[in-house]
Parts: structure tokens; C-alpha cells; sequence
């Protein structure tokens, strides 16, 4: 397995390089810390309705939305990111996302524990100690590849964190702040002093090799960095990408609201993730619909499909619900503490 252990990398190929990994068709371990402040978003989520976009663009703070899904984040140098990105068809990689996590986490999880600090895993995705996560990670599918993501937090900004994200007000925002605080730890706050990214890549590497196999250690080459930039230019540098949801929000129907025309919008918070929903209900029927959010569902083409799935539904809770489980069965989705009754709850409501 070829491990790219490359220290601090620009914030850009904090996370171009394991697309391009994945786009390559290239199995590794990549382990990078971004020298530079972003915010991340997940691939479901609908940027301008997560995120202060002007606020990141007045202070110069870059956004980036991944081909993994999960939720909006601030990253800095404080952070160490691992990323594997392994051959989807391989016989060892668990097709069962929950078993994925479990699986390339434990290395994770001890690697934690020999620092001192006495983490566990919790499904679906995080890696907690006393009740506070210390450790987000996602998953997803790219070209055929299976990829997690995830982080050593060794010190957060929470301020910022808190300024970033969308909330109605400043009240709001100081409840994010606090509400951050208490539900986010780092390695820092745990143990006092944060252990170095050096010693945190080695015990990772090291409980990682009996996983993985044996490891041969590899720099950025020529095809890996044109793969980089050209991924880049092409797609997630320009604004059709990072503002997708928007874009393709705004771009349905201009409906007139009138007698038996209403726009449905509602926020519902599943095991699995948030879930946005909106729709025109037109003749107790359901058009336009849009669906965003920090959940994981596989693929992650799936989303799209789906709002095709619903136009025209009946506007009830059980038809939409018995669509969207026939939809989940035809096309094989995988949705991690996201169901079918949990859609129709975001659409109509409990």
C-alpha cells in the first residue's frame, strides 16, 4: 500500500490530492496537514443555506465542497488529516459503509488511546471521548474508489467555526458557540498540550500496516499533480461545483403562489444527518422538490435521482415514504440513519 505521509501541504491539496488519488484509480494512505485556514462543506449540502458565503469571501477564507458527504467544517493547520482511498471491488473493503467505518477507524481509535486520551467509536461515523467528539469522518464513492476521510483535532477555533456557519442571528450564533464548545473536544483540551503531528502520523501508520499490509512510502508525482490541478481547473475551483445546490435549487420552476399552491420548506434533524427539505405542493401533490443536508447516502448520485423519484408525489407522509423506500430497493441505496419515513418527515412534517 503506498502511503504518502506529507506533512503540511497547502489547503488546496489538503484535499485535491485523495480526489485525484481516487480519480487516478490509485489505492493509498495520505496523511496531511493543511497549512492554510478553508471551510469544507459535505456533497449533499446546499452552501448558501450551511455557510456565510460572503463572510468567507469579504475575509478571504477559501470554501471547498468535497465528493464525500457529511457537514460543514472550518479546517486550519490544528488539524491532521487521514485519508484512505482503496478499490471499492476489493474482497477485504466492507461494502456495509458501517462496517467500513468500524473497520479503518480502529487504527484511528488507538492511535488516540496511545496518546492518552481514552476514545471510542460511535457510530455512524465519529470518534468520541466522554460524550465530546475528537474526530470527524465521512465516506463515500469516487470513480470506483472507496474513500474516508477524517481528522486529529490537536487544537479548534471554535470562534471561527461558530462564525462561519449560517444561523439566523447573533443570539443564535453565541447558542452555536457554547453548544460547539461543549460537544467538540480536541487533544489539546484532553490532555493539556497537544502531542506533535509527527508522533500522531507514526502510530497511526504503525496500527494501520497490520489493516492495510505493508506500507511504501511515496512523494507527490507527476501524474498524481496533474491529475491535482486538472481536477481543479475543471471542477471544483469554479462555482457551478461549490454552489451545486444552490444552483440547481434556483434553476427549477418559477412557480406563482396562489389558491392550492404552497411552498413546503422544513429542517429535520435524522440519527443520520440533517436533513434540508423544500417543495412546491400544487393539487395536494408534491413538484419541485429539493433535498440537502449533512447525511450520507450511496451513492451519492442518489440524491438527485431521488427528487426525480418524488415529483408528483401525493402529498402525505405515507405515499411519500413508500416511494422513496421502492426508490431505495430499485436503485440498491445505502443510507446511513437516513430512511425513507425520515424524507417524508423533512417534506411534511410530523
Amino acid at each position: 500500500m503506498d502511503l504518502y505521509n506529507l506533512g503540511m501541504v497547502t489547503w488546496r491539496d489538503s484535499q485535491m490530492l485523495y480526489h485525484a488519488m481516487a480519480h487516478l484509480g490509485r489505492e493509498a494512505l495520505l496523511l496531511v496537514q493543511p497549512g492554510d485556514r478553508y471551510v469544507c462543506i459535505g456533497y449533499h449540502q446546499d452552501a448558501e443555506r450551511e455557510v456565510e458565503v460572503a463572510y468567507l469571501r469579504e475575509q478571504g477564507i477559501p470554501l471547498f465542497r468535497r465528493e464525500v458527504g457529511g457537514g460543514a467544517v472550518y479546517l486550519d493547520e490544528g488539524q491532521l488529516f487521514y485519508q484512505f482511498v482503496l478499490r471499492a471491488d476489493r474482497p477485504d473493503v466492507p461494502k456495509d459503509k458501517n462496517q467500513l467505518y468500524r473497520k479503518y477507524l480502529g487504527p484511528v481509535v488507538q492511535t488516540f488511546r496511545d496518546a492518552g486520551v481514552e476514545a471510542e467509536f460511535k457510530p455512524v461515523n465519529d470518534i468520541i471521548v466522554g460524550g465530546r467528539k475528537v474526530s470527524g469522518n465521512g465516506a463515500g464513492e469516487v470513480n470506483g474508489m472507496a474513500v474516508l476521510v477524517g481528522n486529529f483535532i490537536l487544537d479548534f477555533n471554535y470562534e471561527m467555526m461558530s462564525r462561519v456557519l449560517r444561523v439566523p442571528d447573533e443570539k443564535f450564533r453565541d447558542k452555536v458557540y457554547k453548544t460547539l464548545e461543549g460537544a467538540l473536544s480536541t487533544l489539546k483540551r484532553e490532555l493539556g498540550a497537544a502531542p506533535s503531528i509527527e508522533s500522531l502520523a507514526e502510530g497511526l501508520i504503525g496500527h494501520c500496516e497490520p489493516v492495510l499490509g505493508p506500507f511504501t512510502p511515496r512523494e507527490v508525482d507527476d501524474e498524481l499533480r496533474a491529475m491535482a490541478d486538472r481536477l481543479w481547473e475543471e471542477q471544483f475551483s469554479r462555482d457551478e461545483w461549490t454552489l451545486a445546490n444552490d444552483l440547481r435549487r434556483r434553476g427549477g420552476r418559477d412557480v406563482k403562489i396562489a389558491s392550492g399552491i404552497h411552498v413546503v420548506e422544513r429542517v429535520f434533524k435524522a440519527p443520520g444527518g440533517l436533513i434540508r427539505a423544500t417543495a412546491v405542493q400544487r393539487d395536494d401533490c408534491l413538484y419541485d422538490v429539493h433535498l440537502s443536508g449533512d447525511f450520507f447516502l450511496f451513492p451519492v448520485s442518489s440524491v438527485a435521482d431521488l427528487e426525480a423519484a418524488l415529483e408528483g408525489v401525493s402529498a402525505n407522509a405515507a405515499a411519500i415514504e413508500a416511494r422513496i423506500a421502492d426508490f431505495y430497493t430499485r436503485h440498491a441505496v445505502e443510507a446511513l440513519g437516513v430512511t425513507p419515513h425520515d424524507f417524508a418527515i423533512a417534506l411534511m412534517g410530523e
